[in-house]
């Protein structure tokens, strides 16, 4: 999880439906039972793998869980099982875009100030075509409700200025779904989502490999 970082939140309009949205969403996840957390993360990696189709040499950004996220971990190892390069993000500011390194099993990691475990400033970094990206809440039209730093909006809006066919994939619990979810200009719609239940593609998502 990376959390916001308060910057101007106030200013910005729906802020306050954003923050009770939030409080909502936050016990919605935490009150996922355990039997179906135990088998979700593996569930989605087969449907992640089995749906989305990936084009040789692909770098796929994913996030290692904290709390009780989503538990990404399996499609992180079953990526790499099956050829792709993996990446995870690195805080590299406030208020500024996430960067990405190169993530393998049994690879050393650092605790990063907000508590994510990122890999060394050794490991290579890399520009992915894939952005797998936590959440606490989505609705039917692809749009993500996050912790409120807006990092993986400013992540997306950048990578998908500078990466053609950018993927940006939700990955988490189908009952994070949230129909009254607020959203503004900031947000960046997601291309796809992958839940314990299957694999969901949005409308204004491109088509072909990525």
């Amino acid at each position: 999880m990376i959390t916001g970082d308060g910057n101007n939140a106030g200013a910005r309009p729906g802020y306050a439906l954003k923050a009770a949205a939030r409080r909502r969403a936050r016990a919605r996840r935490a009150a996922v039972p355990v039997t179906v957390r135990d088998r979700a993360g593996a569930k989605a990696a087969e449907y992640f793998l089995n749906t989305i189709a990936l084009s040789p040499g692909s770098i796929v950004a994913a996030y290692w869980p904290l709390g009780d996220e989503f538990d990404s971990r399996p499609l992180l190892h079953a990526l790499f099982q099956t050829g792709h390069r993996v990446a995870l993000p690195v805080v590299t500011g406030a208020g500024q875009a996430l960067g990405f390194r190169i993530w393998q099993p049994g690879d050393s990691m650092t605790k990063s100030s907000f508590g994510v475990l990122e890999p060394l400033e050794g490991a290579a970094e890399v520009t992915p075509n894939v952005v797998t990206t936590p959440f606490l809440a989505y609705n039917a039209q692809g749009f993500r409700l996050g912790y409120g730093g807006g990092y993986y909006d400013r992540t997306l809006r950048a990578l998908r200025q500078s990466v053609p066919g950018l993927l940006a994939v939700g990955l988490g619990f189908a009952a994070q779904t949230m129909a009254a979810l607020p959203y503004d200009d900031h947000d960046e719609a997601l291309d796809w989502l992958v839940t314990e239940r299957g694999a969901q593609r949005f409308p204004h998502q491109r088509s072909g490999q990525y």
